[in-house]
Order: C-alpha cells, then sequence, then structure tokens
C-alpha cells in the first residue's frame, strides 16, 4: 500500500484477497466437478499476507486458513519460486500423483511470475519464479494433458511457450494484462488482448 496507493486508477493493489479470492471461485468449480475428495493444494506466497495484515490490522493468514478448512485444501505455504519447484517435484510421490491443473492467481511480466510485486520495491519483486528457473521443473510431474494457466498479466506474451519448452505441458497465458474482480474469474483488460500458449 506505501507505493500503490498514490496511484490512482493505475494502481495494482484494490483488494488484499484480489488472489486469494479468485483462487477460491476456481476451486469451488473443481470441487463442483471432482467432488469433495479431489486432491487441490495450494500454494501461498505467506510473506506478503504477513505483511499487508499488519497494514490492514487484521489475521490474513487465519482468513486463508479458513478457506483451507472449507474446502478441504492441501495449503502449502512457500517463501519464494525454489520453494514452488520443490513443492512440484516434491511435494508428493509424483510416480503416483501427478498434477493434473496448475494455475497461477498473481502478479507476473512476460518473463516471470512476482510473489511480492511493489512489496518491499515499488514495482519490482524480491521473491518470484523466473522463466530461467522452469528447467528445474520435473517434466513427469504433471499429467499428459495438464492444464496449466496463468491469469496474470502478461505471461503469454514470452513466460508461456518458455514453460512448453522446460516442461512439455502448454500453459495458457494472456498477451497483455488481467483484472482481477471479487465475485468471477480475472478477464483480460487490454483492448485487443488474448489467451495464449
Amino acid at each position: 500500500m506505501q507505493w500503490e496507493k498514490y496511484k490512482g486508477p493505475l494502481a495494482h493493489d484494490h483488494w488484499w484477497a484480489n488472489f486469494v479470492r479468485a483462487g477460491r471461485i476456481r476451486t469451488e468449480q473443481l470441487r463442483e466437478k471432482y467432488g469433495p475428495e479431489a486432491k487441490i493444494t495450494w500454494l501461498v506466497y505467506k510473506q506478503g499476507y504477513i505483511d499487508r495484515g499488519v497494514q490492514e490490522k487484521q489475521d490474513l493468514l487465519g482468513f486463508i486458513d479458513s478457506v483451507r478448512d472449507k474446502f478441504n485444501l492441501n495449503l502449502v505455504y512457500f517463501h519464494d519460486g525454489a520453494d514452488v519447484i520443490n513443492y512440484l517435484n516434491n511435494g508428493q510421490p509424483r510416480d503416483q500423483m501427478k498434477v493434473a491443473f496448475f494455475e497461477y492467481f498473481g502478479h507476473s511480466n512476460k518473463a516471470c511470475f512476482m510473489f511480492d510485486y511493489s512489496s518491499n520495491i515499488d514495482s519490482s519483486s524480491k521473491s518470484f519464479l523466473h522463466q530461467s528457473q522452469l528447467t528445474a521443473i520435473k517434466r513427469n510431474d504433471f499429467a499428459r494433458n495438464a492444464e496449466i494457466r496463468s491469469w496474470g498479466c502478461h505471461t503469454g506474451e514470452m513466460m508461456s511457450q518458455k514453460w512448453r519448452q522446460a516442461v512439455g505441458n502448454r500453459m495458457w497465458g494472456v498477451v497483455g494484462k488481467t483484472q482481477f474482480m471479487t465475485n468471477e474469474l480475472p478477464v483480460i483488460a487490454t483492448p485487443g488482448g488474448r489467451w495464449a500458449d
């Protein structure tokens, strides 16, 4: 909030739960289709919600934990891109439990997922998963027809292609920007923007 609050309508930060709400909406869709016992893991960047909780004067991790409890989620808090890769590679026995869906809700640019965008440095990120790290993800982590999608901005411009080269599966991303709403999944916000892989 220290930088974003001065950006007016151009601010990226409108509500602390933008990404949590979008993830919850998608989780509800998956639960409806696959049932209450389907294995769903949420990877959540913990420090961002600790820091934001101080600003909001609320226990945001408690809210996230309540979503875990309501939807029977495997909640894994992480610190950086290496933690995400480690979970994908080692968080479950991947010879028995492949990743069938991987969806990212958060800030991004054409080259990386940015977990703490504008938290420590205005318009920058110190915690991220960069496309140069993707080769560390094991190709056999994913089911053959896994559905992989980034709901963040610009990933369809380059990172989607780098993901496919490194991991083998297509990752849908947006060419342009996305807008996170409160009661629906993110939408493309750039005129002429489109989904690409």
